[in-house]
């Protein structure tokens, strides 16, 4: 298996610290908000790589984190009259809703920042200690970046070209511009915590250290998250980390690219701005997911409805072959020893593809092409064993993209299924004008019918 490290910016063998463990740490969200389409990016392609390593007989720790104390949260929670825990405990809920709509696996561990308060004061102490981080006087603590020789090496620029391009604030209390907070001295009004430095609360880089090593060791696997948090986000935690323990912090590093909308930056003041939530109303959850393996997952991917709607009608594809593999009839011929080479070839592509840098697209291609060898199949009678051996194979490679998971009556709105269950009572009857006005119905709601030798089935339009 070949993994591009964003550190060394090549593909290198993946070679676990620990024989058939992987330990992975990924960025997860500031609990402050529902979960826009970006953030789902890093969600599909990490659950994905997880999926597949287990696939490949791994034992993955996965953790990913929740950042429940940041001024976004507390800016938020003032504004609605609310508490910080309060805010984070009401958006924790709705990203566990939209997470399991796309089909993200549960985490091993999801540990909040503010669980890890004790862990982070003393990472801050040991840095103060080994002359990494200073105190201020009005309760700040900062990482003195200068103190660590390889700041810059996961962005891959040097230090002084950095700095040139820094703001000088006259009234800041940084002894050097690219310092960065570890510890904020408590402000009226904000969730505090005693510490050695005074009441405060910490910094963002310092959590995701405190809590990965917490739970997985100074040294781990893989470090993942969107391309957007390799500087400064990941650089501080390298900085820190290693600071602290003298080991290197994470073997590999993984970043997932933006995402654009109709080929603009994604913005609130443009208008292009779009939840979880509010694309899932729309396409099934799964058509997301698909549009997300698609491409590459460390280029940028344009969103639009063009490309949503071929998303779809690519679904559509794979669980018209399935529905169609469960369709096909049984006989008594004894089964064929090609079809074990055939089932293996399959799988043995999607494994080339996988290895080859979680390359998602070309694992959809064999995907697909094994679609189509289904519908061949099933247009004619097999043994029971044949046809379980497909079933088992179609249905195991769709599971590590995470499709197909779902049967068809869970994808539909239940309104929309009794429409379809009245429109064949009415055809069956021969009330061709109630047939119609239903068709019509479903069609206002976004469904339209489609009639095959299976039955009436809706798909989305």
């Amino acid at each position: 298996m070949q993994i591009y490290n964003t550190m060394t910016r090549k593909k290198e063998p993946f070679v676990p610290i620990r024989e058939g463990q992987v330990s992975m740490y990924v960025c997860g969200p500031t609990v402050y908000d529902f979960i826009h389409i970006g953030n789902a990016r890093p969600l599909i392609v990490f659950d994905t790589f997880r999926r597949y390593l287990e696939y490949r007989g791994y034992q993955v720790t996965y953790v990913q984190n929740f950042t429940d104390i940041d001024d976004k949260l507390i800016r938020r929670a003032n504004q609605e009259g609310t508490t910080v825990p309060a805010l984070a405990e009401r958006f924790i809920r709705e990203y566990y809703t939209d997470a399991d709509a796309l089909g993200i696996e549960r985490s091993t561990v999801n540990p909040r920042a503010t669980e890890h308060i004790r862990d982070i004061i003393d990472l801050v102490q040991k840095l103060i200690d080994l002359g990494h981080a200073y105190p201020t006087e009005n309760g700040d603590v900062y990482f003195s970046v200068r103190s660590y020789p390889g700041y810059g090496k996961l962005k891959g620029q040097d230090i002084n070209d950095m700095e040139n391009g820094v703001r000088i604030d006259t009234n800041d209390v940084k002894r050097d511009p690219l310092d960065f907070a570890l510890w904020k001295g408590a402000k009226p009004g904000e969730p505090s915590w005693p510490s050695p430095w005074g009441e405060g609360r910490p910094g963002w880089h310092i959590e995701c250290s405190a809590m990965s090593m917490n739970i997985l060791g100074p040294t781990f696997d893989i470090h993942g998250g969107g391309a957007d948090l390799i500087f400064p986000h990941h650089e501080n935690e390298i900085a820190q980390s290693e600071a602290a323990t003298g080991k290197p912090f994470a073997h590999y590093w993984m970043h997932n690219g933006y995402i654009n909308i109709d080929n603009q930056k994604m913005s609130k003041s443009l208008g292009n701005f779009f939840t979880v939530r509010d694309i899932t109303k729309q396409y099934d959850p799964e058509a997301v997911r698909m549009f997300m393996l698609g491409a590459n997952y460390r280029n940028p991917l344009n969103f639009s409805r063009e490309l949503m709607d071929q998303a779809v009608t690519s679904l559509t594809r794979l669980r018209t072959a399935k529905e169609r593999l469960d369709a096909t009839p049984t006989n008594d011929s004894t089964p064929a020893p090609e079809l074990e080479t055939k089932l293996l070839n399959f799988q043995n592509r999607f494994n080339e593809a996988m290895d080859d840098d979680l390359n998602t697209a070309d694992a959809l291609g064999v995907l697909f092409d094994f679609a189509r060898f289904v519908n061949i199949f099933a247009t004619e009678a097999h043994p029971k064993a044949e046809i379980d051996a497909v079933k088992k194979q179609y249905r195991l490679l769709a599971k590590v993209l995470g499709l197909l998971q779902k049967g068809s009556s869970e994808d539909f709105p239940a309104e929309a299924l009794q429409l379809l269950e009245e429109r064949t009572v009415a055809r069956k009857e021969k009330n061709w004008a109630r047939a119609d006005a239903i068709r019509n119905q479903l069609k206002d709601m976004g469904f339209a019918v489609e009639d095959s030798a299976q039955g009436p089935k809706l798909k989305r339009i």
